[in-house]
């Protein structure tokens, strides 16, 4: 058995489904072997950089490994960024890039790179093989680190022979299992304590809490505290829960922030974030300021990076969740029950107004509220974040973390391969369509049912509201003349709709483009000179250069 065919049965065994990437010279081994598995299927995509996010995406909404391919050089360097981004966002991907045969190495072969050391700094493991007979036991190895503790991506550099090369005698090892991380009873008990002894305290919530939000609820209610989010976590916490405050950071909400600088909570409990830039409006220090800090996280490296944390407790959060509300109960708390008064008005009044914000929440009113919404980089993401509703669970995802442009196009076709009964619908910009849009023909070939909006102002829109604000001025070159991005589709056989005032958008037409056999093209036409609802971003680039 060739040695790449010995890796693709480990990944089978294991339940891997799907390899995204790109078929070339120095992988050809795993493509032709493919040929014979029908239980995996390639899912080749226009670029390697889209192929990373739809990798990742795919990791995250399977909670399971995802495996990605590029060809050595320019294709392993192609996946780089998505790498970056799986490490940020704690997703097990395996990225395996093709080499040069081990006796050309350091000849300036044709596409020659060392790879392993470039990949270092963005995964939890890089390594190249040298010989066959050390494939599996590498391959074996990189998959039980990028699923164990922390999850993160890995990566292995294959040179072209050794996949080439016959190994003999293989026997397929069992897939890797996590083990979890359990916290301290001890730090819980005293966690316990320390809440019932203050009266007063706020949940952020961060994107740690995906898999834990019925905890997430069961607490808050015992506690009766409010809740606050991320940008990051938006979409898990319903938007009609008398607990929840809304958006603080990126993006968010006034009340959320009146809460944190003016509100007299003696406790801030933070549950699944890394407390970065964007989630702490710019690492805004009212947030602990006066209060005792409690964070629970499952990676270690997150406690008192920027904020002193009083009690950090380390464990994965739906165990650390469950652990207290019991100890809470022993204690003699108990849930409080809420008395739905009035549910809160799910759609913002319209005002008529052809603008971003009153077409996002048209097209949300007239879509499934089991739609998840990938979202992609753009001025449209902030209006996302401050006005869309979350009316159904985990229904955004936002990558403002390392999300780069054009990466919700790769995000939503890896997350309808996973979910593929769940509406998918991608919010994405004209600058990001320019990157990723032909990705949209993956989506074709694969006959994935995915509505691509894409909003087209014919300009860098948040880049240009950023320099308005901040320098009074924009250079010509963020704007172009208007491209006709429905025509474009039409081009490409995929159905499409242009929207050029409010009223083109209705029920029927909306289910007409999400219930095909394919993707399907809405363009926005809009050029929107309303001020992005960006909170203090533009305050703190403003900070420099003074």
């Amino acid at each position: 058995m060739k040695a790449a065919r010995v890796v693709l049965e480990y990944l089978k065994s294991s339940g891997v489904q799907y390899i995204f990437g790109i078929p070339a010279g120095s992988v050809n081994a795993f493509f032709d072997e493919l040929n014979d598995m029908s239980d995996l299927t390639p899912i080749v995509t226009k670029h390697e950089g889209a192929a990373s996010y739809m990798a990742a995406a795919y990791a995250k909404y399977t909670d399971q490994l995802s495996v990605c391919i590029g060809c050595s050089g320019p294709g392993g360097t192609n996946l780089v960024t998505g790498a970056a981004n799986a490490m940020r966002e704690h997703l097990p991907v395996l990225f395996l890039t093709g080499a040069v045969p081990v006796s050309t190495i350091g000849l300036n072969a044709s596409q020659e790179l060392d790879a392993e050391p470039i990949f270092r700094p963005v995964t939890k493991y890089s390594v190249t093989i040298k010989e066959s007979k050390d494939l599996l036991k590498e391959v074996v190895k990189a998959s039980e680190i990028a699923i164990s503790g922390v999850p993160g991506p890995v990566h292995i550099a294959i040179p072209i022979d050794v996949q080439h090369e016959i190994v003999q005698s293989v026997e397929i090892p069992a897939p890797p299992i996590r083990t979890a991380i359990v916290p301290e009873r001890d730090t819980i008990k005293n966690v316990a304590e320390k809440l019932l002894e203050r009266a007063s305290g706020y949940i952020l919530v961060g994107q740690g809490v995906r898999n834990s939000v019925e905890q997430l609820l069961e607490l808050a209610e015992i506690l009766n505290w409010p809740i606050i989010t991320t940008p990051q976590a938006k979409g898990y916490i319903p938007e009609d829960h008398p607990l929840l405050i809304g958006v603080f950071g990126f993006a968010g909400h006034e009340a959320a922030s009146e809460l944190i600088a003016e509100g007299n909570g003696q406790v801030l409990l933070i549950v699944g974030s890394s407390l970065g830039e964007t989630a702490t409006n710019n690492y805004n220090l009212n947030l602990t300021k006066n209060r005792l800090s409690i964070q629970m996280d499952f990676d270690q490296s997150v406690f008192n990076r920027k904020y002193e944390i009083d009690i950090p407790v380390l464990g994965d959060i739906h165990i650390s969740l469950l652990l207290l509300i019991e100890e809470l109960r022993a204690k003699g708390q108990a849930r409080t029950s809420f008395e739905v008064i009035e549910t809160k008005e799910i759609y913002e009044a319209d005002t008529g107004e052809y603008n971003t914000k009153n077409v996002l929440l048209t097209i949300q009113k007239y879509l499934p509220a089991s739609t998840r919404y990938a979202i992609d980089i753009g001025e449209f993401m902030s209006y996302v974040i401050h006005h869309m509703q979350v009316v159904d669970y985990d229904t955004f995802n936002i990558n403002v973390h390392f999300g780069a442009m054009g990466s919700g196009i790769g995000s939503a076709i890896g997350s309808k391969l996973a979910e593929p009964e769940r509406p998918v619908v991608c919010i994405t910009g004209d600058g990001c369509f320019f990157m990723h849009g032909m990705e949209i023909l993956t989506a074709k070939e694969y006959n994935l049912p995915i509505l691509f909006i894409v909003m087209n102002n014919a300009r860098l829109g948040m880049v240009y509201h950023g320099h308005a604000l901040q320098f009074r001025r924009t250079h010509p070159s963020f704007e172009q003349h208007p491209i006709n991005i429905s025509a474009m589709a039409s081009a490409m056989d995929i159905p499409s709709f242009q929207v050029t005032e409010l009223q083109d958008i209705n029920h029927d037409i909306l289910h007409n483009l999400l219930n095909l056999n394919g993707p399907a093209v809405l363009e926005v036409v809009l050029t929107d000179h309303n001020t992005p609802p960006m909170g203090d971003r533009v305050k703190f680039l403003s900070s420099f250069g003074k």
